[in-house]
């Protein structure tokens, strides 16, 4: 395997990444899940924070988040892995994912990114191994602080905008003839990352994209 390793400008964080085993879609072992979002009452439960929903059922009833001011995170472990909620604003988010990469020692091919993606109905889902960040803030700051594309991403339907309200629409809250759908993709996302865990990504992609 050939590791690569990426110094964090203006920071003493160096993260190392492995890319070999992005080739066959395999990763080695899933061991931090970041949801991103934005910290505060304001944004609770906004369609830009499904990440962080997602990551709230994980840990539901299971453990208790920590919040990690050095890292700038929220931090909780479930079943052998960390799940990580960035506190840092969404376009700074690599920030709080180098941080923790980096005192765990977790290269990027044992990362998920869970996030938001407006170009998806509501309701589906979409994971890969990799790829752009599709004008995405939070995941280019992660792509960007940890020098890689090569990070795996589900990305969770929030439906389209209207034009012009691209803004509005990602802050906005889900209406309550969405909720159903809401959940049951929440559950859906649980089981695929669980599925990545067990069983790699390319089974979990085979499943649920």
């Amino acid at each position: 395997m050939t590791d690569a390793v990426f110094r964090v400008p203006g920071t003493a964080f160096v993260v190392f990444t492995s890319f070999a085993l992005f080739k066959s879609n395999r990763m080695p072992s899933l061991r931090l899940i970041v949801g991103l979002g934005n910290p505060g009452a304001e944004y609770e439960n906004t369609r830009h924070n499904i990440g962080f929903m997602a990551l709230d059922r994980m840990a539901h009833g299971v453990a208790e988040w920590k919040r990690e001011r050095a890292w700038q995170a929220l931090i909780v472990k479930v079943d052998g892995m960390i799940l990580c909620k960035p506190e840092t604003f969404m376009n700074l988010s690599g920030r709080a994912v180098a941080a923790v990469a980096r005192f765990y020692q977790i290269p990027t091919d044992s990362m998920l990114v869970v996030l938001d993606e407006m170009a998806l109905p509501l309701g589906r889902l979409r994971l890969r191994p990799g790829g752009s960040a599709g004008g995405h803030n939070g995941m280019k700051s992660v792509m960007e602080t940890l020098g890689t594309q090569e990070i795996a991403r589900l990305r969770m339907g929030i439906g389209g905008a209207a034009p012009g309200d691209a803004v509005g629409h990602v802050l906005g809250k889900f209406r309550k003839d969405e909720c159903t759908l809401v959940e049951e993709m929440l559950a859906r996302t649980e089981e695929a990352t669980r599925m990545v865990q067990r069983e790699g990504i390319q089974a979990a992609m085979n499943a649920f994209n």
